[in-house]
């Protein structure tokens, strides 16, 4: 068997909580690869369901906070190279020519995650919404609750004005991956400034400002809420 290292699109990284949140952190996958591109060429979703049972979630140990997500994968030595270049495309803003890239890859290999939410994130950059969501929903149907996919598609919705519908996604995916901080920041920006719960805000900033001591910037967010509050 080999192995292959994939990541996706990172985007900005940085709490920018007035100019609406985060994107989706890197999420290294490991794509375990070695079957025949035969056996997948055409395949639906609803066969690779089958394959999702065989994904593995890895918690980091040593007192690291984290985890690895292992995939069974069917792709190629061309659609790696395919998707390592989208990626770098999309890091230069050429998000047309990524979507081509990737839905090559897609086309070839369906039944990996990463994919489908790289390709949601370059439609989303465009404006085209009904295809980002359509490929989010399909990757949230390979791996339900995955954090990076629910985090992109959270984000996705919100800038939709589905606030409602957001919050649903990252509440049901923290039931899985509660570790998964980028979720917990943005749904604590979500309830803060678009749902007027400053309950869930406050005590979605403390799970992240415990794990991210270092950030400042979420310091004063919650010293804001603490006087809002009256606490």
């Amino acid at each position: 068997m080999k192995f292959f290292k994939t990541k996706l699109f990172t985007g900005v990284v940085a709490p920018q909580k007035r100019g609406g949140g985060l994107l989706s952190l890197a999420l290294a996958l490991t794509l375990l690869s070695g079957c025949a591109k035969t056996a997948y060429e055409g395949a639906s979703v609803e066969q690779f369901q089958a394959e999702r049972e065989k994904a593995s979630v890895q918690r980091l140990e040593g007192g690291r906070q984290g985890f690895v997500i292992r995939e069974i994968s069917n792709m190629t030595g061309e659609s790696l190279d395919d998707y390592e270049r989208a990626v770098v495309l999309m890091d230069d803003h050429n998000y047309e020519k990524a979507i081509e890239l990737l839905e090559k890859v897609i086309g070839q290999s369906p039944g990996v995650t990463a994919p489908y939410v790289n390709l949601a994130m370059a439609y989303a950059r465009i404006g085209k919404t009904e295809p980002a969501e359509r490929h989010l929903k399909t990757a949230l149907a390979l791996f339900p609750d995955h954090p990076a996919v629910s985090n992109e598609y959270g984000l996705l919705l919100r800038r939709n004005g589905r606030f409602t519908e957001a919050r649903e996604i990252y509440e049901k995916a923290l039931d899985s991956f509660p570790e998964y901080l980028p979720i917990h920041l943005n749904l604590g920006i979500l309830c803060d400034l678009y749902l007027n719960d400053l309950v869930c805000a406050l005590k979605q900033y403390e799970i992240y400002s415990e794990a991210s001591p270092e950030d400042d910037q979420v310091e004063i967010w919650i010293a804001e809420l603490h006087l809002r509050l009256g606490r």
